[in-house]
């Protein structure tokens, strides 16, 4: 019973220390690994999510864990250890693993990417901010979703494109934006 105690201690102990530590010292990177978080765990490749052995869910494990032993401890029919271990382990687990499942959904379901936005802008129109030399880098304007964006364009067939004109976007190339002026 003092191992489930302990445990289910330690646990409240950690999340209460990893809350006030992140509250005062946390949002500073160290740019190791997944970007210095270390709730990404040891297996994380870089995408939204945590790793089955993040802080977080380890936490969770043994606090879940230090908390169904003495429940089950204390019932007749599961007073001995070698039944409210394995029952404490399983519990555990299953709390682990909702920790594991609800920090990846939100986590995934929350990431947002750029790219399918900048594939949609094919074939918008966009004004020219700065104009476009011959075979040269100037600059666009364009909407998309209310918000008022600009970009590096070129012309689709290098020649000039005047300030102000309008233009369709024809193409994305990484941050390169080619237009065709609209006669």
């Amino acid at each position: 019973m003092i191992i489930y105690a302990l445990c289910l201690v330690v646990g409240v102990l950690f999340t209460f220390g990893s809350a006030i530590a992140g509250h005062f010292f946390g949002g500073h990177d160290s740019g190791i690994g997944t970007g210095g978080h270390a709730e990404a765990g040891f297996d994380h490749s870089g995408m939204p999510g945590i790793s089955f052995f993040s802080p977080t869910v380890l936490a969770s494990f043994v606090t879940a864990f230090g908390a169904f032993g003495l429940v089950f401890s204390r019932i007749d029919a599961t007073r001995s250890p070698w039944v409210s271990a394995p029952l404490a382990l399983i519990g555990g687990g299953l709390i682990a693993g909702a920790v594991f499942w609800l920090f990846n959904t939100l986590f995934n379901k929350t990431q947002s990417s750029s790219e399918s936005h900048v594939a949609s802008l094919v074939g918008q129109t966009a004004s020219i901010l700065t104009p476009i030399p011959q075979d040269g880098v100037g600059e666009i304007a364009y909407v998309q979703g209310g918000s008022r964006y600009s970009a590096p364009a070129r012309s689709e067939k290098g020649v000039p494109v005047a300030a102000g004109q309008t233009v369709t976007i024809t193409r994305v190339v990484g941050t390169q934006f080619y237009v065709q002026a609209i006669q």
